[in-house]
């Protein structure tokens, strides 16, 4: 069944729902949003019935927003455990501890950090909220200086999204000091199956403009990168699935993989892809693969098979972030027509609230090898040329 919550909901998945006629639970929230009364609405005592009844019922959500709601109607089940196992980045790393004990990782709450000694601290680290989106309030620090002027700064920079997000997505009342690690960014969508096995449906290259860059501007995914690392990353996951006891379950990962090719992971995203349908729907784009059929279907991509469609091309999924310094009350219009001639082959762009959510859309895009540079232009752009103010 599907759980369908703010912020966004795509026409894709959408679609998806009503030509398979999955169940959608019938929230406030997601009749407010989707205005279709031919899909297969079910009401919410019904979702909560058929999931504690019916062994291996599925549930994936469109967005973090609806923890809520599992947490609250699915309470007696296991599903919300295994949610927070995830999101809280200080459990996660309290789960795979022994997979990698020589990671230093330590949890402290915001109001804490001004005086937590420095001398304990290992340089360059991250610090982060412990249960965050989007690259919010996360820094890559290299020396005390820089961590004095962060942690300075933090509660001013808190106080501009507090408000975007409920607390199940953002919270930022503890946060995690860990290791910065070297090497290549990677996210990944798959789910486990009733079985437990792993099933990836998408591997994404988080691409970084230098070594402190930590923003999510743009991911790209061809033929090329999910050979490359496949085996490795399904058998870490495997191992992250195995010490959870995951089945029927959905997420999103982020890891890097360093120049010895070892996995570190970053997150993992419970119960669902990437978030603002964005992820899920560029598997579409790139290989015709419906990734919320093959979760609710257990299917499993033959990736030898979609190759032989799919080889040639980059796609990226590209976040058009305001990092242009302006505040988003005071620009007047982004010009999205212009943002697309900058590009070889657009396939759709998705316009945000920007005043809201502090993002002025999401752009999906089929780039030909040797035109790298329409992705590297974007990777360094603070989009001011689209900017009237």
């Amino acid at each position: 069944m599907i759980l369908i919550d703010q912020p966004f909901v795509s026409n894709f998945l959408v679609k998806t729902i009503k030509e398979n006629q999955f169940p959608i639970i019938a929230t406030q929230v997601a009749k407010s949003m989707i205005h279709d009364n031919s899909l297969n609405w079910i009401s919410e005592e019904r979702a909560i019935q058929q999931y504690n009844s019916i062994k291996n019922t599925s549930i994936y959500t469109n967005s973090e927003n609806a923890i809520n709601w599992i947490e609250q109607h699915l309470k007696n089940t296991e599903l919300p455990k295994k949610i927070q196992l995830f999101k809280n980045k200080i459990t996660f790393r309290e789960l795979i501890k022994d997979v990698f004990p020589e990671y230093f990782f330590k949890g402290i709450p915001l109001k804490k950090l001004k005086d937590f000694p420095v001398s304990e601290l290992q340089f360059p680290l991250i610090l982060k909220p412990a249960v965050g989106f989007f690259s919010l309030a996360v820094h890559k620090i290299d020396t005390v200086k820089e961590w004095v002027s962060v942690v300075n700064t933090i509660d001013a920079e808190v106080e501009t999204f507090k408000d975007m997000y409920p607390k199940e997505v953002v919270d930022v009342t503890d946060f995690i000091i860990e290791t910065c690690i070297d090497g290549e960014e990677y996210a990944v969508d798959c789910y486990f199956n009733n079985q437990g096995k792993v099933v990836i449906l998408n591997i994404l290259h988080h691409i970084f403009s230098s070594s402190k860059d930590v923003s999510d501007r743009v991911y790209t995914t061809s033929k090329e990168i999910i050979e490359h690392y496949f085996t490795e990353i399904e058998n870490f996951l495997q191992i992250v699935g195995n010490k959870a006891q995951l089945k029927n379950f959905p997420m999103h990962v982020e890891i890097r993989i360093d120049s010895q090719g070892k996995i570190i992971p970053i997150e993992i995203n419970p119960q669902r892809f990437g978030g603002w349908c964005t992820t899920g729907d560029i598997s579409w784009f790139a290989f015709g693969i419906n990734s919320y059929e093959y979760f609710l279907n257990e299917k499993t991509p033959n990736w030898a098979e979609i190759f032989k469609k799919n080889a040639d091309k980059l796609y990226s999924l590209i976040v058009l972030d305001n990092n242009s310094g302006i505040e988003g009350k005071n620009i007047k219009s982004f010009n999205y027509d212009l943002l697309l001639q900058n590009f070889e082959n657009p396939l759709e762009i998705r316009k945000v609230n920007y005043i809201k959510y502090g993002v002025f859309g999401f752009l999906f895009t089929e780039t030909s090898y040797g035109n790298e540079q329409e992705l590297n232009s974007i990777l360094t752009s603070k989009l001011t040329n689209y900017i009237e103010k």
